[in-house]
């Protein structure tokens, strides 16, 4: 089975702990998940990690180095966005 790298960005904003739950409850046994702490004071790696997916908005969520299209898009993330995008598949 294939490794799967999920990560997301967050800021610890109210639309950020859903979007984390939401992808830790979809995720396979073959994804590992980072989380990014954005706000945080140590939070450097992140930033420069954002900064290179293009992320300019969180919460955030790339899939194996590629944006999800919805964070792209600016549009919210949802369960299914999510699926689309390869969370949970493995």
């Amino acid at each position: 089975m294939t490794q799967r790298l999920i990560e997301v960005f967050t800021a610890d904003c109210p639309l950020c702990h859903p979007t984390v739950q939401l992808v830790q409850e979809l995720a396979c046994p073959a994804c590992e998940i980072q989380i990014w702490h954005l706000g945080a004071d140590d939070a450097t790696q992140g930033r420069e990690q954002a900064a290179q997916y293009g992320i300019h908005r969180v919460p955030a969520v790339v899939v194996d180095g590629k944006l999800a299209d919805c964070c792209q898009n600016q549009q919210p993330i949802s369960r299914e966005s999510l699926i689309q995008a390869g969370v949970g598949q493995g």
